[in-house]
C-alpha cells in the first residue's frame, strides 16, 4: 500500500555567503492544508549548509505533525546527490549534518528527495530570505536568444 505523502519545498539562504543562515519551507498535508516555516539561525555557514538545515528543520516539523510519508523538493542539487545514495564524494565539513538528514529521511515509512528548478521553489526561498530580514529575489528577466 502506498501512503499519501506530505509535500515539502525547502530552501536555505546565507547572507552574506558564508554568513547568517535562514531556512524556509512550504509544507502541504495530503489533504491540501498548507503550512509555512521561516526561521533564522545565529550560526554562520554557507548556502549549502543553510539548504541542508532547512531540509532538516522541515523534516523535523513533519515528524512532529505525524507524517509517515514525505516527498521533499529542493533546488540544491548537492543535497539530492549527497542524500540520494549516489556515489557523490562526501563533503567532510558537513558530514554530521548529512548523517542527521539521512537518519531523518530514513525515519519515515516512505521518503523521497527530488531536485526542482529554482523558479519552482520561490516561495520557500522567500521565506528563507524573510527570516534574515531580506526581501524576496526579483523574478529573473526573460532574455532574448540571439542567433
Amino acid at each position: 500500500m502506498q501512503l499519501r505523502p506530505w509535500t515539502v519545498y525547502c530552501d536555505g539562504s546565507a547572507m552574506p555567503n558564508p554568513g547568517r543562515m535562514g531556512a524556509g519551507a512550504v509544507i502541504t498535508e495530503p489533504d491540501g492544508t498548507r503550512h509555512t516555516l521561516s526561521a533564522a539561525s545565529h550560526a554562520v555557514g554557507c548556502n549549502n549548509e543553510a539548504e541542508l538545515r532547512a531540509l532538516t528543520l522541515a523534516l523535523e516539523e513533519l515528524k512532529a505533525r505525524g507524517a509517515t510519508a514525505v516527498l521533499a523538493y529542493t533546488d540544491n542539487s548537492i543535497l539530492v546527490e549527497q542524500l540520494g545514495g549516489s556515489e557523490a564524494k562526501p563533503i567532510a565539513r558537513m558530514a554530521g549534518l548529512f548523517e542527521d538528514a539521512r537518519a531523518l529521511l530514513g525515519s519515515f515509512e516512505e521518503a523521497s528527495l527530488r531536485w526542482v528548478p529554482r523558479h519552482r521553489n520561490h516561495e520557500a526561498d522567500a521565506l528563507a530570505r524573510a527570516s534574515l530580514g531580506f526581501a524576496p529575489k526579483a523574478p529573473a528577466k526573460a532574455t532574448k536568444k540571439r542567433r
